[in-house]
């Protein structure tokens, strides 16, 4: 579990670094996963030390005094607002998301107690909320994503904001020349008078400070190291891999929970209703794998499109009631399909462009002139 939040960390400050250099995105999806894998971290975080503390309370056993980490939660998103409402700049921005993020994952942790009158941390369906809860904040993270990145979709306000914000970021930690030119084509092109006001502002704050040397050997040997994961992602044998693992693991819940009901093993569970939800989606990941592998010779791209609809199921619908039915030893699991569910989108994103280049016009050959 500290493996996957010190993980959950380091995307997060990937995520916003990458975000910064983005034109168009003014940062928004990469501060919202930001504070996402923050609250992820902190969730696992504090149940690893908990379970390892024995869940001690405050004043030794005998006391009856006990504040709820659900309160130190709400004091750290207070703070967040704060920092948002009384600093300016990205920088205090990304720090209300972390904040935020560490607060939220403190009082999210504790929702079992708020929605039974039973001992509620331990509350079974517990697990599968506050999963639901992450998977739809990195949902909503991927929407704006899609939303903004692209100048081209936004409107010329939309523009300006944006381009103003990067000047901002210019006037308080200065800015890098790839942060001035992306703010620079954004508003270059407008003839209105405050985007040329900001084409002199840009042209006018200050380069920011060289990168220190931990932050250079990290932007230096992070490309390198998704680079490498891409070659090794690109291959046949990652790629059978992963369409074998999508297909065993619905295949065999397809198969191993109606074998349970039929036996009466799950007459007794307490969770029935989750583990008939976790069959229904294996069952449509079942449909999805299959009907991905008919298409696979002759059409790649619409068959990893439909192995990675296959894996979304289960990562986005079926992971809740796994949560609910495992608790969090469903975080290993999940682990292995986000891992998947990368090798498919590499793939895919390759087929797709091998199928838009083989469309694309080809330009005539010079006919050389006769003498």
């Amino acid at each position: 579990m500290l493996a996957f939040s010190a993980s959950a960390s380091a995307l997060s400050a990937s995520a916003l670094s990458a975000s910064s250099r983005r034109p168009g995105t003014g940062g928004a999806a990469a501060y919202v996963s930001l504070f996402t894998l923050s609250g992820i971290a902190t969730v696992l975080a504090t149940r690893a030390y908990l379970a390892q503390a024995g869940y001690p309370k405050l004043g030794g056993g005998g006391s009856n005094l006990h504040i709820a980490h659900m309160l130190w939660g709400g004091l750290l998103m207070a703070a967040a607002v704060l920092l948002a409402l009384c600093l300016l700049g990205r920088a205090a921005r990304g720090l209300a998301a972390l904040v935020g993020g560490v607060g939220f994952g403190l009082f999210i942790d504790e929702i079992g107690k708020q929605i039974t009158d039973e001992p509620g941390y331990f509350y079974q369906p517990a697990a599968g909320i506050i999963y639901a809860t992450f998977a739809l904040l990195l949902v909503l993270s991927r929407l704006i994503r899609r939303r903004t990145a692209d100048p081209a979709r936004l409107t010329a306000e939309q523009r300006t904001a944006n381009a103003a914000d990067l000047a901002l970021t210019g006037v308080t930690s200065g800015l890098t020349a790839e942060q001035r030119q992306a703010a620079l084509r954004l508003v270059e092109a407008s003839g209105r008078d405050v985007d040329r006001a900001l084409v002199r502002l840009l042209a006018a704050v200050p380069e920011r400070a060289p990168a220190g040397r931990w932050r250079s050997l990290a932007l230096s040997w992070g490309p390198r190291c998704v680079a490498a994961l891409r070659r090794l992602a690109r291959t046949r044998v990652a790629a059978a891999l992963a369409v074998v693992c999508v297909l065993t693991e619905a295949l065999m819940l397809t198969v191993w929970i109606p074998v349970d009901i039929v036996s009466g093993e799950l007459a007794a569970d307490p969770q029935r209703g989750a583990a008939v939800g976790i069959l229904l989606c294996a069952a449509v990941s079942t449909v999805l794998g299959v009907a991905g592998l008919a298409r696979l010779r002759r059409d790649q791209a619409t068959a990893f499109r439909l192995f990675r609809y296959a894996l979304l199921v289960d990562v986005l619908v079926g992971q809740v009631f796994k949560f609910t039915v495992n608790q969090f030893a469903a975080v290993s699991e999940l682990a292995i399909d986000l891992g998947v569910m990368w090798v498919l989108s590499v793939h895919l994103t390759d087929r797709l462009s091998d199928h838009r280049a083989s469309r694309s016009p080809v330009a005539p050959r010079p006919v050389a002139a006769t003498p």
